[in-house]
């Protein structure tokens, strides 16, 4: 495999070979998935997992891991994006003595194993997936191996994402007016998969589209809105923080590796096509 850190090293680039010869890039979600599912099955077969065990990731990180954490009877809990909120969940664990962090990650690249820090720490990410490795040597399997292996067992996810850069004082009024026709006209489909629940983070509402319920999102106030589809797909829409960029995070389940890449493919161009009048 081919690992590399970034120049801080809190996040984890990998290429893993498989048995063919032939490198596979794991992106951000796949390999936290992969450490998620190797960290968890290691606490439960060497000590068990306690019984107020959790898995915490941000809001826009594959639902494979709400997959992951519902096999082995533990709780999720959602962030905004941010690995600083992540390191916030942990200090209320250890505040209140109620949650014991399993582990932790986010879409980009970063996660964090254990709770010496309050940040993603790609130095331990980088041993625990060459124990991984060893591990799953053992079983003559590879890590590309493992990682299909999770996708037969918890289904096959795909996410993906969209970027629009739109700059100047122009492209700040546009973003502007994406996000407001967003939280002001929740659709009843997204690239054909029917809308259940719209979150939208800036006035804390999570509206059933079904019966209209409206609930609290629990989470702190934050220019977002989030769109639970059908079959498990998911859009997540914001503007990045630093730069003049719009982002649209989504994710589908797919019956094959292949059926969700096409699935991704379809989703990502419908949702730039649903946001087309408003640029």
């Amino acid at each position: 495999m081919v690992l590399a850190t970034d120049p801080d090293a809190d996040r984890l680039g990998v290429y893993v070979k498989d048995k063919q010869g032939e490198y596979h890039c794991l992106t951000g979600n796949m390999s936290g998935s992969l450490l998620a599912d190797y960290e968890i099955s290691q606490i439960q077969a060497t000590k068990g997992l306690p019984e107020d065990g959790v898995l915490i990731k941000t809001i826009v990180t594959t639902n494979l891991a709400d997959a992951i954490a519902k096999h082995y009877g533990v709780k999720v809990i959602e962030t905004l994006t941010g690995f600083k909120y992540i390191g916030q969940q942990i200090l209320n664990f250890e505040t209140k003595g109620e949650g014991t962090y399993l582990f932790g990650f986010e879409e980009s690249y970063g996660c964090l194993i254990g709770t010496h820090a309050r940040d993603k720490d790609a130095i331990v990410a980088t041993m625990a997936l060459c124990e991984a490795a060893a591990y799953y040597r053992s079983k003559d399997m590879t890590l590309w191996d493992a990682m299909i292996e999770i996708y037969d067992k918890y289904g096959y996810y795909k996410d993906g994402i969209q970027t629009l850069t739109l700059k100047g004082i122009d492209g700040s009024e546009k973003i502007k007016e994406i996000m407001d026709h967003l939280k002001n006209n929740t659709p009843e489909q997204i690239a054909g998969y029917k809308v259940l629940w719209a979150r939208n983070y800036d006035n804390d509402t999570s509206t059933n589209m079904i019966n209209k319920a409206v609930l609290p999102t629990g989470l702190p106030k934050s220019n977002v809105v989030y769109y639970d589809l059908e079959d498990g797909a998911w859009l997540c829409v914001r503007p990045s923080g630093t730069e003049p960029k719009i982002k649209f995070y989504y994710g589908v389940v797919g019956t094959s590796i292949a059926d969700a890449d096409r699935l991704s493919d379809e989703f990502g161009q419908a949702v730039m096509k649903m946001i087309e009048h408003l640029l």
